[in-house]
């Protein structure tokens, strides 16, 4: 599969541009390469990627999902449908001055993108998306991981294939509504008339087919309800409440399934605080070690690491371990882990060590101890 280029480089616009920039930009391209002013043969695709290049760009949610994660992160989560949903295009290009009056532009934005003609308004027949809540540790969203899911999904009868035919028995055009799948009915109104009403046909559920005799599993439905057990890839880095989508894995439809959507929770952590690729952390230190400096060990989320506490280090002071944080979108490596050091006040003296502590207190204030806890005395 081909590579997508990037949104705001489609559009020639910078990643801060605001909305009214890039609508002038997609009007601008769109006059350009309207298949109806445009007649070279790469027109069409051309409009149809800075149509959808616009579709997201346009939408606050869609563009920040998109400059978190890029087309990789983004593509799982967003359908082709998702994309465009939302968007009043028809609006849009009567604005623009022009409209969706041509077969041309009809065909290209209900077929080519939803699968289904302009009256329609959507692809019709497909399945219902199904929805699962995925908890995992911070640990495991800093390296990523694979998790095994199980869930209840309508899909294909085994037996019959979906046929809803029983294996060796043929499909038949139905004789209640005569292959159409719909029943009309009329009824007079007297000195107005009549009324005509048209129905779903009740004997083959509007598909104008049934089978001679009806699958013993499904009962001709051609769907019945299973356990599906999947592996979902969860990428490094994941913020919590992230969507992943795995295509095809909803309940079944007339036409094609729907979408599984993944929701990714990331639960909170005992020790560590994220706040983006970043990580937080309180350790303690002795008085000692920040007097006279020390090389201790500290935990990280790919397991420990060694600080070096400078000399006269003060209470509070946070020190920065460079890429032990989690990864950035778009590959742009790693956050920090930010460590802040609590020094911790001695407690339980004995005497030996409470008049040690009275001699520092009477040092010169030029003394090291005065100089880092004159203030604690």
């Amino acid at each position: 599969m081909a590579t997508k280029r990037d949104y705001y480089e489609i559009l020639g616009v910078r990643r801060n541009a605001t909305k009214e920039e890039i609508k002038n930009a997609y009007r601008e391209l769109a006059l350009k390469y309207h298949p109806d002013r445009n007649k070279s043969p790469d027109a069409e695709e051309k409009f149809k990627e800075i149509s959808e290049a616009y579709a997201v760009l346009s939408d606050d949610e869609k563009r920040a999902a998109y400059d978190q994660f890029g087309h990789a992160g983004f593509d799982q989560r967003y359908s082709q449908e998702d994309i465009f949903r939302g968007v009043n295009f028809e609006d849009l290009f009567r604005e623009f001055g022009f409209g969706f009056g041509s077969p041309a532009i009809d065909d290209l934005f209900f077929s080519s993108f939803f699968g289904s003609p302009l009256r329609g308004g959507r692809r019709s027949g497909r399945g219902a998306d199904l929805r699962y809540d995925l908890e995992i540790s911070l640990e495991e969203a800093a390296r990523g991981t694979a998790k095994e899911i199980s869930f209840k999904r309508n899909r294909a009868c085994a037996r019959c294939g979906g046929s809803g035919a029983e294996p060796g028995s043929k499909i038949a055009r139905c004789q209640k509504c005569g292959g159409s799948g719909q029943i009309r009915s009329s009824r007079r109104l007297g000195a107005f008339g009549s009324f005509t009403s048209v129905s779903t046909c009740p004997a083959c559920a509007g598909n104008g087919e049934r089978p001679e005799k009806e699958c013993r599993d499904c009962r001709g439905s051609g769907a019945q309800i299973y356990t599906e057990k999947i592996s979902v890839e969860i990428p490094a880095g994941v913020e919590d409440g992230s969507q992943l989508r795995v295509a095809g894995m909803g309940e079944r439809g007339p036409s094609s399934p729907g979408d599984l959507y993944i929701f990714v929770h990331v639960k909170e952590h005992p020790v560590f605080k994220r706040e983006g690729a970043d990580v937080y952390i309180e350790v303690p230190i002795s008085f000692a070690q920040a007097a006279l400096g020390a090389d201790i060990e500290v935990p990280t989320l790919s397991g420990k690491a060694r600080l070096k506490i400078p000399a006269g280090t003060q209470t509070h002071t946070i020190f920065r371990m460079r890429g032990e944080g989690l990864p950035r979108p778009h590959g742009r490596g790693k956050g920090d882990q930010l460590v802040r050091v609590i020094v911790k006040t001695p407690t339980n003296l004995n005497e030996k060590q409470k008049k040690a502590l009275a001699e520092l207190g009477d040092a010169p204030k030029k003394g090291l101890f005065d100089s880092m806890f004159g203030a604690f005395f």
